[in-house]
């Protein structure tokens, strides 16, 4: 099974989320994802808050093979900008980057004089960013006179090869076919339950094929809140799940439980491969979010796809 690993909510030091990564690389994780564009935490975070763009350009080059990636927020980027960026980090480290996007809804971004408007309008302006990325990736010379994206005749250096774009939308209509229209792959922000995704899925198979694509050529990866290790009866971990999971507050204490990848890790990665299977996933990501160096560590060893580190 091809996995991925995620560490978030700042829980973890650069030099220690380095050598993760580097230890992620050896075991054999096909990607890791870190970080990306939160300007800053509801509360003060117990360890320091890294511009997300800046640690993934890092974290490149100082490994060789993992892909790295961190979230991009529309309402944090110029279009062209965002595109000229995205181009450099492909050029530079071809084959493992990836511009994994979406529209975000942290308030404290206007803490630092960002525009937060509501979430339709973050939706239009995600669906002008990325027809103008893909235009100016064609090599095209690009005017865009759009209610968010403002271009004249922009242009940037044009990626040798094609840069996946990967979209992460649950269950709005709009932001579903914004993915139909631009994206190589869905990132599922949904819960990891049939009944949770198959109304998203219907949606956007809708939207493919009004647009004459199919919704199965779409990649699929989704975060899995995994703690191997864990009793899956233990309080503790129910409620770390709902407050770093504060997007899925509605879930009963029932689905909750199902959610979660827990146990001794045989365990742990047989619930991971379920979902994988149920939910027709390219990637699970084992979301280890939250925990600080020495347990991300426990956990990298305890899912590895290789036995043992080389």
């Amino acid at each position: 099974m091809k996995l991925a690993v995620a560490f978030g909510w700042h829980a973890i030091a650069f030099e220690p989320l380095l050598e993760l990564v580097r230890l992620a690389e050896r075991l054999g994780f096909a990607a890791v994802f870190v970080d990306g564009d939160v300007s800053q935490l509801p509360s003060r975070a117990p360890s320091e808050v890294l511009d997300g763009l800046t640690a993934a350009t890092t974290l490149l080059a100082r490994t060789e093979r993992i892909e790295v990636a961190s979230i991009r927020l529309v309402h944090h980027w110029n279009a062209a900008k965002l595109a000229q960026t995205t181009a450099t980090l492909a050029r530079l480290h071809p084959g493992r980057v990836r511009l994994f996007v979406s529209i975000g809804g942290q308030p404290a971004d206007r803490r630092f004089g960002l525009p937060l408007p509501p979430a339709a309008e973050r939706i239009r302006w995600l669906d002008e960013t990325l027809d103008a990325i893909r235009a100016l990736w064609r090599g095209e010379e690009v005017t865009r006179r759009g209610r968010f994206v403002v271009l004249e005749r922009a242009c940037v250096s044009a990626p040798a090869t094609r840069i996946p774009i990967h979209v992460a939308a649950g269950r709005a209509k709009a932001l579903l076919e914004v993915v139909a229209r631009h994206a190589d792959g869905w990132d599922l922000n949904l819960p990891p339950l049939r009944a949770r995704v198959a109304g998203a899925e219907a949606v956007l198979r809708d939207a493919c094929a009004a647009l004459g694509r199919d919704a199965a050529a779409l990649s699929r990866s989704m975060w899995i809140f995994t703690r191997p290790g864990r009793d899956p009866g233990d309080p503790d971990l129910a409620r770390q799940y709902r407050r770093l999971n504060p997007w899925f507050r509605e879930l009963s204490d029932a689905e909750q439980a199902e959610a979660i990848a827990c146990g001794p890790p045989g365990d742990c990665l047989a619930r991971i491969d379920r979902i994988r299977r149920d939910l027709d996933l390219d990637l699970p990501i084992a979301d280890l979010s939250g925990l600080d160096a020495e347990a991300a560590g426990q956990a990298l060893h305890a899912l590895a796809p290789k036995k043992s580190a080389r």
